[in-house]
């Protein structure tokens, strides 16, 4: 029996088989013309060198980036939005606030929905949800009639105060159901139904432009995997790190917009219990964007906000906000296919526009003619390009320094150093992202280990962790097709949210506890669809709790008592700001609950590992940034090493290779994880 685990990125699909006590693992180019193709030819290279058939799979894991790029890339489908005469424009006046205060500039997203497709429909609720104004059927049929003639293919329904009463929105569903049954709805009482206008129209819009592009992918690989033999279910992660059935993705597709990303903070969350780190950054560098997620206490950062793309970078309130479960990171246009230029200035830059897999970085031989990171790699040493990608094909050094010196000249150096410019630039722009993270969310950095993971993440790891003040660094068995190994570790998990304002002072017991029963039921609908029985789920309720008259709330877990939740509410009101606020009101505007499945502790495969030795591949020339030196070229063995290696020296493996500097040693744990700490650190490693 097996197990399969895809993450589709931005430049790569990466595919894991668990199997017989041991993962195959591959990584494809990304097909963007059909993502699914590149899906099932990875699925077949890991079943065959798995020596496993299909009918033996038993269930099949996936996560995608291809909600994140189309709503970044603007290639979902035409949507209208249905929404309360006299607020169509809410999704362009947005928050109206400055987010870069000084830029005479400025610029955000423009709204998914164009004004002529935000159409208005006659109605009116109050805030406690009682009904001002019926529903005027008339203007809905016109208004579907408006969205048909202008071949609209998905409708977002969002009307004000629905998120308390969605009988309006629902009555709005089974006009257009009838009078358009092939248009693709969103109700926002179903997507997101909490309070706050244009964030709850936002993410609801954005849902609605991806779900025909998800359901037709979903569709056809539910198909394709089916045809090739397996008889398992199919389950996607969601951006909350949980896993979804396919009917829930199809419905929120939202929902796994941040999937992939999620799968490998799983990963660093499993590993930070199973070592012992109770502090720890997690790294993931793939070919297209770099993510950076605080875990402590063997858990990341949870949020229910979250922005997709942000016109300036770190800059809250630039992007396209979305209100659904995510484990909060940072994530920015840093990773190996990211392309370097120069501006007007001749200053340098790296990112965020990719190469991704079409046309690839200049080396891959495939076209690609502007330098990426990966070009910088390949001129510095810190690839060998018989090597790369287990060898599936070799990279081409000297298209990597034309294309450095084609397009990065005016900097006068050779390519060499050119590439050392471009590696220290994107390593600032990840060190300048972390400490960002850290400081808003008010954690340190410097008693932290860091995982690192993903193709290009053991390249930069050390000198990322320099940048930073970190003196050791964690690089896991199959780091290279990090997400897809945490795909394997993560529950089934479900969570749904519902906003009822009250102050703490006001709060009914009864009404809570029938909404969260309620909520229970909805939540546990998805989980019977993946067949997990009520008696295997662990239920987890937060309040979302903030002083009368502030702005913005916090989320505080609370358990189906509901009792000491003023106790609770100050003690994680202080955590995070260092004091309360004596003889204020609380209040609270919504509650979640999450219903996961319970570890029975089968998630995680133990692998024996037998001590061994690196195996020498050599040496391979390595440009420091002040001399070429050749250094020893290590390839990393199928089990543990008990002698330690000094850098600098480069350790391979098929799909992903770590770069040991100067300073600094390299050792395996107990489960074959590499282990990089600085030389003066005195602190042991952990086995």
């Amino acid at each position: 029996m097996s197990r399969l685990s895809v993450d589709i990125g931005g430049t790569f699909t990466d595919v894991v088989l668990e199997a017989a006590g041991r993962y195959v693992t591959t990584k494809v180019l990304t097909t963007y013309d059909d993502p699914a193709r590149g899906v099932m030819q990875g699925i077949t290279e890991v079943l065959t060198e798995g020596e496993q058939t299909a009918a033996e799979v038993t269930s099949v894991l996936h996560g995608t980036t291809l909600a994140t790029n189309a709503l970044i890339e603007r290639r979902g489908a035409k949507t209208a939005l249905f929404t309360t005469h006299g607020h169509r424009d809410a999704v362009e006046m947005a928050l109206e606030n400055r987010f870069e205060q000084y830029d005479i500039n400025i610029d955000r997203p423009k709204p998914l929905v164009p004004r002529a497709l935000r159409i208005p429909v006659v109605e009116r609720l109050a805030s406690d949800g009682e009904v001002l104004l019926g529903l005027d059927e008339t203007s809905v049929v016109a208004a579907i009639e408006n969205a048909q003639s202008q071949g609209v293919s998905s409708i977002a329904v969002c009307l004000l105060h629905s998120y308390i009463n969605p009988q309006h929105e629902e009555a709005v569903a089974a006009l257009i159901h009838k009078h358009a049954p092939d248009i693709s709805v969103s109700l926002s009482s179903r997507v997101c139904p909490e309070i706050r206008e244009y964030e709850r129209a936002s993410t609801t819009v954005a849902n609605a432009y991806v779900k025909p592009l998800m359901a037709q992918y979903l569709t056809s690989l539910e198909q394709q995997v089916k045809d090739l033999g397996v008889p398992a279910q199919i389950l996607l992660m969601t951006s909350g790190g949980g896993l979804t059935t396919l009917d829930a993705a199809r419905e929120y597709p939202i929902r796994l917009v941040e999937s992939g990303p999620a799968g490998g903070a799983m990963l660093a969350a499993h590993l930070a219990s199973r070592h012992g780190y109770d502090q720890v950054l997690s790294f993931d560098m793939g070919g297209t964007t770099a993510k950076i997620c605080l875990i402590d206490q063997g858990t990341p950062l949870h949020s229910r906000s979250f922005e997709v793309d942000r016109s300036y970078r770190f800059k809250k309130g630039s992007g396209l906000p979305v209100r659904i479960p995510v484990v909060e990171m940072v994530e920015i246009g840093a990773g190996g296919g990211s392309i370097a230029n120069l501006d007007s200035l001749s200053r340098l830059h790296v990112g965020p526009e990719s190469a991704s897999s079409d046309p690839g970085p200049a080396c891959y031989g495939l076209g690609g003619t502007r330098p990426t990171v990966t070009d910088s790699d390949l001129v510095l040493g810190k690839l060998n390009a018989q090597e790369f990608a287990g060898g599936k094909f070799a990279l081409e050094p000297e298209a990597a320094r034309q294309a450095l010196q084609a397009d990065l000249g005016q900097l006068a150096g050779s390519a060499e150093e050119l590439g050392f410019m471009v590696n220290e630039m994107v390593e600032e722009q990840m060190a300048s992202a972390a400490r960002a993270h850290t400081s808003e969310w008010g954690r340190e950095m410097a008693s932290r280990t860091m995982f690192a993971f993903g193709g290009a993440a053991p390249l930069h790891a050390a000198g990322l962790a320099e940048k930073l003040k970190i003196d050791s660094v964690l690089i896991p068995a199959d780091a290279g097709v990090g997400s897809a190994v945490g795909f394997l570790l993560a529950p089934v998990k479900f969570e749904v949210v519902r906003s009822q304002v009250c102050t703490l002072a006001d709060l009914r017991a009864d009404e809570i506890q029938t909404l969260l029963n309620d909520m229970h039921k909805e939540a546990m609908q998805v989980l019977s669809g993946a067949a997990i029985g009520s008696d295997q789920v662990a239920e987890e309720i937060s309040a979302y709790m903030r002083y009368a008259g502030q702005g913005y709330e916090i989320a505080v877990p609370v358990d189906r008592s509901l009792e000491n939740m003023e106790e609770k509410f100050s003690a994680a009101y202080k955590r995070l700001y260092g004091r309360t606020i004596p003889g204020m009101e609380v209040e609270i505007l919504s509650w979640t609950l999450a219903l996961s499945q319970i570890d029975d502790g089968t998630a995680a495969t133990e692998i024996s590992l037998q001590e061994t030795k690196l195996q020498s591949a050599g040496e391979q020339s390595y440009f420091d940034g002040g001399e070429r030196l050749d250094i020893p070229l290590w390839r990393r063995p199928n089990g543990k090493f008990s002698e330690p290696v000094a850098g600098p020296c480069i350790v391979i493996e098929a799909q992903t290779t770590t770069v040991v500097p100067e300073h600094w040693q390299c050792s395996a744990l107990s489960d074959g994880s590499l282990f990089l700490t600085k030389s003066a650190a005195t602190e042991a490693h952990r086995t």
